[in-house]
């Protein structure tokens, strides 16, 4: 892990191209341009699943009333809740509808424009009293107790999920969810047919807002969805940030690449130099985000494997 700002960032990147030398002063309008231009690789790179650094669980309410739920900027996917910020630490106390979870984006009368939840600390997510405690979020400030709200962001794919149920017996008990496609959800007949909780859901990546359509239509309890990472924008050109092994270079060097058409001053051998590492480190992350292939396994009935109730203890997964 290593922590930077996107001026930092920035200022290496120019003068890999030639376009700023050590002890200069770097004139406003070419740092906010840059700064844009920082932005934009950040918001296009989310689209490339292998630069993406971990899957982001999505924790949301069913409420029993609805089958269809919108998730992003002004979407019903998020929380209010009452809780206080010093420094990186969010502390909640009270949530009064919804549920938490990482990589929301909050909002309260003077908080910092871009806020979001990045780590679980003492708090696990979701609206249980285990969802009460500390937070990391992104912007240092000092945030007196007051009211939050938040929206989880819209992602880009759903990979995985799974509803968390409880029971009398067992307490919490976690079913896995399937993921439909457009085709799957048209071939559904029935699709406001009643059901305990879903059992698959399609997710329709919509402008503004993305929507969640579970089947059959779920009675009341929590969506777990795996989602990848959306790479939040930067505020300011000295936010603090902290990024996982390899990021900084890799920001470094693909800033420096996508910018030298337009400011570089880099000889051919220079831009040779920016390109190779440019696509170095971006094969780097790649190679250190890339998921092994799954293996094929015999169906375990196939193999004499009997299944009994004991499958809600692991799943169904037998080893």
């Amino acid at each position: 892990m290593s922590t930077t700002q996107p001026l930092d960032i920035i200022t290496k990147a120019l003068g890999d191209i030639g376009a700023y030398a050590p002890g200069d002063n770097i004139e406003a309008a070419l740092a906010n341009d840059a700064f844009d231009t920082l932005n934009d690789l950040l918001d296009s790179t989310s689209n490339e699943k292998e630069m993406i650094y971990c899957s982001q669980e999505v924790i949301h309410e069913v409420s029993g009333t609805s089958q269809a739920y919108t998730i992003g900027v002004g979407g019903q996917v998020g929380c209010s809740f009452t809780g206080s910020i010093a420094a990186n630490v969010l502390t909640v106390t009270a949530i009064a509808s919804g549920a938490l979870s990482v990589g929301q984006v909050i909002s309260g009368t003077g908080m910092l424009a871009g806020t979001a939840i990045t780590a679980l600390q003492t708090g696990t997510g979701g609206n249980t009293l285990s969802a009460l405690g500390t937070y990391a979020v992104n912007n240092a400030q000092t945030f007196v107790s007051g009211a939050i709200t938040s929206y989880a962001q819209r992602p880009l794919r759903i990979n995985s999920a799974f509803v968390r149920v409880s029971t009398a017996n067992t307490g919490l008990l976690d079913f896995p969810v399937g993921i439909l496609t457009a085709t799957d959800w048209a071939r559904i007949g029935i699709k406001s047919l009643p059901g305990p909780w879903p059992k698959g859901v399609y997710y329709q990546p919509s402008e503004p807002v993305g929507i969640l359509n579970y089947w059959p239509f779920p009675a009341a309890c929590e969506m777990h969805l795996m989602c990848d990472t959306v790479l939040n924008q930067f505020q300011t050109l000295t936010d603090t940030i902290t990024l996982p092994q390899g990021y900084k270079m890799w920001m470094r060097w693909n800033l420096a690449e996508t910018l030298m058409p337009s400011y570089g001053k880099a000889d051919p051998t220079q831009a040779a130099m920016v390109v190779k590492n440019a696509k170095y480190y971006r094969s780097l992350i790649k190679r250190t985000n890339m998921q092994p292939m799954q293996q094929a396994q015999f169906d375990p009935i196939l193999m004499g494997n009997r299944i009994d109730a004991g499958w809600i203890m692991h799943g169904g997964f037998l080893y």
